[in-house]
């Protein structure tokens, strides 16, 4: 008799539960939400359709993209690679971008972390001037001491090399700033202490604690830093000589000023040559930019 009244308690327990979910009403998606929804999705795609015609016209004849707008591609995209391979061997400057912009992440990534990391954790004389002065160098157009700095390069005998392009990339002070105030909100002084308790020695922490804690705002900055490389025109103009040496935006702005201008078609396929690389970075690197920026927001 005490286990029929159990079930029959289970039972009506069961039917009450359904019955409250079956009556639970629906949830709604407010009218704001709705309004701000289609706000973000207009302006994807207003954002989105400069790149796709970029794409089409890139197959396009030259009449055609001249006779008017349409988003559906044509079919002359080998008749203007031939016409822009003519004049300029993009691929060339296309590795040329690539070795120097690979490079100028990887160091500016590593020294200015080493850099951030030294000013956020170690006490030496001078330290405070030295981040005010590279703050006031935050300020100052790179333009100002170009003509200094191609003296330095010819003094030096490093003109038409990919050095004056590498190096001094490495010492990036925005990126150092950044990588301070991203470390002083995540890594607790606490944690070095203890390293240095276990005997580890300071390049150790550096390797196996600051960087593994800095990831997310290196590759953020990274992509920063290789997007500004990738895109640089005003410096390989002034370094570089030789032709095979030219990066890609230079022969951008050779094809620029050729015969192949009247060709619209190819200069569409030269630019999105260009630009596909940076739209790859920023599709598959852009969470690091939001995990960075949130990193710190929340204190315990």
């Amino acid at each position: 008799m005490i286990g029929k009244t159990a079930v029959d308690n289970s039972l009506s327990n069961s039917v009450q539960k359904k019955s409250v979910i079956e009556t639970k009403p629906k949830r709604k998606i407010s009218i704001p939400k709705l309004l701000i929804y289609a706000v973000l999705i207009a302006m994807a795609i207003i954002c989105f359709i400069p790149f796709l015609m970029m794409l089409v016209n890139a197959t396009r004849s030259n009449e055609a993209i001249l006779s008017g707008f349409t988003l559906l591609p044509g079919s002359a995209i080998v008749e203007n690679y031939q016409t822009m391979m003519s004049y300029i061997n993009i691929w060339a400057g296309f590795k040329n971008s690539l070795i120097i912009s690979v490079l100028v992440t990887l160091l500016s990534g590593y020294f200015s972390a080493l850099t951030a990391y030294g000013f956020a954790f170690y006490v030496f004389k001078g330290k405070n001037a030295m981040f005010v002065f590279m703050l006031v160098m935050m300020m100052v157009p790179g333009q100002l001491g170009l003509i200094g700095f191609y003296e330095l390069c010819k003094n030096l005998g490093i003109l038409d090399t990919y050095i004056p392009l590498i190096i001094p990339a490495a010492a990036s002070p925005f990126v150092v700033f950044f990588l301070r105030q991203y470390i002083l909100t995540t890594l607790h002084p606490s944690l070095i202490e203890a390293a240095r308790i276990d005997g580890a020695s300071e390049f150790k922490i550096f390797h196996t604690i600051a960087i593994p804690i800095m990831m997310p705002a290196i590759a953020t900055m990274s992509i920063f830093t290789f997007i500004g490389s990738w895109n640089n025109y005003i410096m390989p103009l002034v370094v570089l000589f030789s032709p095979e040496k030219f990066t890609l935006p230079v022969l951008m702005g050779f094809l620029k000023g050729s015969q192949v201008a009247q060709n619209l078609g190819s200069m569409y396929l030269g630019i999105a040559i260009s630009v596909v690389p940076i739209m790859i970075a920023f599709l598959f690197l852009s969470k690091y930019i939001v995990n960075s920026i949130s990193a710190g927001s929340i204190k315990e």
